[in-house]
């Protein structure tokens, strides 16, 4: 059950507290309803880097947000922020396995992930290997124990892989969980560069370690191997709504509205939301490792994720990945903390909370 934290002290008319937490709102761990996990992790990024800078960008950018939102109050929960959310400080013993295994990482992504019989890269391989298993491990841990202490959990990334742990911990304790995967990737392959945890595997590692998950429901993709689109169609608890098949059917007719009830529909009661933001417009999200054209406008994205809420479904946590600012912009930042707003948003209005609701 929910309980609203007296957060009277702060005036959301004001400025945010840059030294506050997230949304510039002094809202402590204990006070908060909903914890947000920081993982700037990026090991396995095989394009475009940046991602490990992610979670600071958007908690950088966060304050400048007003915190009324019209879309939100639509649903009766237009100040999510009183609800208290609370992002933790970074770890830094992620950051610590982040440098290492970054270290060892590139060598074998500028070989394109042919090692051969080179020992040193065969080495390098499985040291970033142990590596993602430890950070999984921690991710895992660090959600399961919020979840089990009664907070609402989202992680916020770093590249894709940091899902994994938050998707299963959240799997172990909500079996026939469904995914919400907005993304231009499917992220369905068995390994990628050789890295067994990667970015790219993210979704086939969860349906593997997390047994109790209900159906995956892929939106947006647009740039998948001929493997991982055979395993998709031939995966029974897998859905994908491809981007080229939504946009044909807006050109004939169909309204976003009617396709975001379809996505809805195909997920059970209670839903994890996993977002890569290049499931976005790249106009959207310039920095972020693998840009690809096409995806989804803002407004689309958003009332996707509401769309869960208006369904009655349970939003019982999420991640925001990929995130990754460039020098002297912090347009990503910006677009990221928005976006984040709306997931713990839904999160809280989908267990009930509400502008005129004492808690």
């Amino acid at each position: 059950m929910l309980r609203r934290p007296d957060l009277s002290r702060f005036d959301p008319a004001s400025a945010g507290d840059p030294d506050a937490s997230v949304f510039g709102v002094p809202c402590t761990r204990d006070e908060a309803n909903l914890v947000l996990v920081p993982v700037p992790w990026e090991a396995t990024t095989s394009y475009g880097r940046g991602t490990a800078q992610g979670p600071a960008a958007i908690r950088g950018a966060s304050p400048q947000l007003d915190l009324f939102d019209v879309e939100l109050a639509a649903l009766g929960l237009g100040e999510p922020w009183r609800w208290g959310v609370h992002m933790l400080e970074e770890s830094s013993r992620v950051r610590a396995w982040n440098e290492r295994a970054c270290a060892r990482a590139l060598p074998i992504i500028a070989a394109g992930g042919a090692i051969g019989d080179d020992a040193a890269l065969q080495s390098a391989l499985t040291d970033v290997n142990t590596l993602s298993r430890e950070l999984d491990r921690w991710v895992e841990a660090e959600v399961g124990a919020l979840l089990d202490a009664g907070k609402r959990v989202g992680v916020v990334g770093g590249d894709h892989s940091v899902a994994l742990g938050a998707i299963v911990a959240h799997a172990a304790r909500n079996p026939g969980l469904g995914l919400l995967h907005v993304d231009a990737h499917a992220d369905l392959r068995e390994a990628y560069e050789g890295f067994e945890r990667s970015h790219a595997s993210v979704l086939r590692n969860a349906l593997e370690r997390a047994p109790a998950l209900g159906t995956l429901v892929q939106v947006g993709i647009r740039d998948l191997s001929a493997d991982e689109h055979a395993f998709a169609r031939e995966h029974p608890r897998v859905r994908t709504f491809y981007d080229h098949a939504l946009r044909r059917e807006r050109h004939e007719g169909k309204s976003f509205a009617a396709q975001c009830r379809d996505i809805v529909a195909a997920l059970p009661q209670r839903v994890y939301v996993t977002f890569d933001i290049d499931g976005l417009d790249p106009a959207l999200c310039p920095g972020t490792g693998t840009p690809v054209p096409g995806g989804l406008g803002f407004g689309e994205a958003t009332a996707l994720v509401l769309a869960l809420v208006e369904a009655g479904k349970t939003v019982v946590g999420f991640d925001l990945v990929e995130v990754a600012p460039r020098a002297g912009d912090e347009w990503d930042g910006n677009v990221g903390a928005r976006l984040l707003y709306k997931l713990c948003g839904a999160v809280l209005a989908s267990h009930g909370a509400r502008d005129d609701a004492a808690g």
